[in-house]
């Protein structure tokens, strides 16, 4: 090979070589939440992948994220081993899909986002949060002495009673929230103490999560003493969202472990996408069977917290249908709610007959008041092979006369109480 051709070789694979380079935070000037969003910002249409690693350039193993890192179609952040907190001056989600946020009326479709964990991999909200809970929450500083006066609609707020400060939660409470999003990944991480919902989707297709361990309570310490953080779930899936892999999730939560919820059916619902009075960054309202939840797989989960394991709410004519759950192991904290909602009211007009459909349970373990609780009159459901180790009257709790329910299949259902084990 003579110089010449030895010098087009260099000249056309150090292009390519940068081009493949995986840019991390390291690379780039600014605070935190600036240098990753200039990494991502940098790998869009290039590498397409991030790598956010243990040791901040900064000097420290943790990296503070003031507003949300902002993620756009075909990107893969690796998260290598490291820790990502919202800081105390943060009112908004850490990660979030770029196409949906406050303002945004009209929604574009992302695709292909993925959020990688290796090794030992923390999410975390703040240590003092400015804003917590659902928008029908109110900030208090003091949550004790609201509860007391007769006040329950209230969540912990650092923001609460500041002038100009919104005095109420909504969805930049959730730590990761996609919207609009067909393609999403997100495996091996885990996440702590959020400011309301772990994980929500909105109008997410083909998603899959895997291997995520949650620690969220409904108590956070501040100052010495305990507050109290509504609306502590772990997974979310609301209007629109199809093709779901759920498994290997673990944990404890302060209210629903996985919930799917159809809810706001009608014109009654005005919010509208980007709306920060909501509790959802895409419109809260049904529009039609594209918005219906269905082909969803939940499996391998092992939790405990005061609510349900996994909560199917819906209503009027919103659809929640063909669910399947496996291998499902939950332990009721004080024995009040069960591991299976079906059903469930006080959140809109009530789910019309049939439009919870085909939700079928095996290999069901858990305690609790009941192992399933159903509210609404569901059709094509089942359950198979369930051991209940409850205190209540048995595994199936009615709560609508059973004559509104049709082709309801049991079968292998055991009360461990009765069978005296």
């Amino acid at each position: 090979m003579n110089k010449q051709h030895l010098f087009l070789l260099i000249a056309w694979v150090i292009p390519i070589f940068l081009m493949a380079k995986v840019p991390t935070p390291n690379d780039f000037t600014g605070s935190d939440t600036e240098r990753i969003q200039a990494a991502i910002d940098a790998a869009k249409g290039t590498s397409g992948k991030v790598i956010i690693p243990a040791d901040n350039a900064n000097g420290t193993n943790l990296w503070e994220i003031d507003r949300a890192i902002l993620l756009p179609s075909d990107m893969t952040v690796i998260l290598d081993n490291c820790t990502l907190r919202l800081s105390d001056n943060s009112r908004d989600n850490l990660f979030r899909s770029d196409n949906v946020g406050e303002g945004i009326r009209q929604p574009t479709w992302n695709r292909n986002i993925r959020i990688i964990g290796v090794g030992e991999v923390r999410l975390q909200g703040a240590l003092n949060p400015r804003s917590t809970g659902d928008s029908f929450r109110q900030l208090t500083l003091d949550t004790e002495q609201a509860k007391k006066d007769g006040n329950w609609r209230i969540s912990y707020g650092s923001d609460a009673g500041k002038a100009g400060r919104k005095q109420t939660g909504d969805w930049r409470n959730i730590l990761i929230l996609m919207g609009y999003v067909d393609g999403f990944t997100l495996t091996n991480v885990s996440i702590e103490n959020t400011h309301s919902w772990a994980v929500s989707f909105e109008r997410t297709l083909h998603a899959e999560l895997t291997q995520i361990r949650i620690d969220n309570r409904e108590e956070l310490e501040i100052d010495g003493r305990k507050v109290s953080v509504a609306n502590k779930d772990g997974i979310n899936l609301r209007q629109g969202c199809k093709y779901f892999r759920i498994d290997n999730i673990s944990g404890y939560t302060g209210d629903d472990f996985i919930a799917l919820s159809n809810l706001g059916s009608g014109p009654e619902s005005p919010a509208a996408s980007g709306d920060i009075t909501s509790y959802m960054v895409t419109a809260p309202t049904w529009f039609g069977p594209e918005d219906d939840i269905e082909q969803v797989q939940i499996s391998n989960i092992h939790c405990s917290n005061r609510y349900r394991a996994v909560a199917i709410r819906a209503t009027d004519q919103a659809g929640i249908h063909h669910v399947f759950i496996n291998s499902l192991v939950f332990q009721a904290v004080d024995g009040l709610h069960e591991a299976i909602l079906l059903g469930g009211g006080g959140y809109g007009k009530p789910s019309l007959p049939g439009k919870i459909n085909n939700v079928y349970g095996m290999n069901i373990k858990g305690s609790g008041k009941c192992l399933v609780r159903i509210e609404s009159p569901v059709h094509h459901c089942g359950l198979i092979n369930a051991v209940y180790e409850g205190e209540g009257d048995g595994p199936i709790l009615y709560t609508i006369d059973r004559e509104q329910i049709q082709d309801l299949e049991l079968l292998n259902l055991i009360h461990a109480k009765k069978a005296g084990r």
